[in-house]
């Protein structure tokens, strides 16, 4: 059984997005692809048959995941988080006390992490180290490269629609 998990709208409609496409453009052309294979004869020494079936599967598979996450999925929303400190869905600029650089993070649930657009997963070394963290705060985190001194900067919220 799966376990609720919260997403951002933007999150969960590329979700929805992603099962459309599989649903109505990935499955036709795999049914077509057996339906090629199957014209070709005998199934049982037929690669091609094989090789469709086997990628059915997957796509079904795949299918059912998404179907599961969407259906077991929450919108978190926003405009009920607290602004002082450092939750979920908070934008971050924190200092490195050892290097002096900036940096700024959008905390996000783990699924919609991406590093180079600035979005850490909610279960990252650094994110578990800022949560509940206030502006001003020093923490020390540990990442796979050590102990890493950071000060909260400054804390805000993206205004997504």
């Amino acid at each position: 059984m799966s376990k609720i998990r919260y997403y951002t709208k933007e999150g969960l409609e590329n979700i929805r997005e992603e099962l459309e496409h599989l649903i109505k453009v990935e499955r036709p052309a795999i049914s077509l692809q057996i339906a090629e294979a199957r014209d070709k004869g005998d199934l049982s020494e037929n690669a091609e048959y094989v090789a469709a079936k086997d990628a059915q599967a997957l796509l079904e598979l795949k299918i059912s995941r998404l179907q599961d996450m969407i259906i077991h999925a929450r919108i978190i929303d926003e405009s009920k988080l607290d602004n002082s400190k450092i939750l979920l869905l908070s934008t971050v600029k924190i200092k490195n006390l050892k290097s002096g650089s900036l940096m700024t993070y959008t905390i996000v649930p783990e699924q919609e992490a991406d590093v180079k657009s600035g979005k850490i997963s909610v279960s990252s070394p650094i994110a578990r180290g800022l949560l509940g963290m206030k502006v001003g705060d020093k923490v020390e985190i540990r990442v796979p490269a050590g102990v890493i001194p950071f000060e909260v900067m400054e804390i805000s919220r993206s205004t997504e629609d």
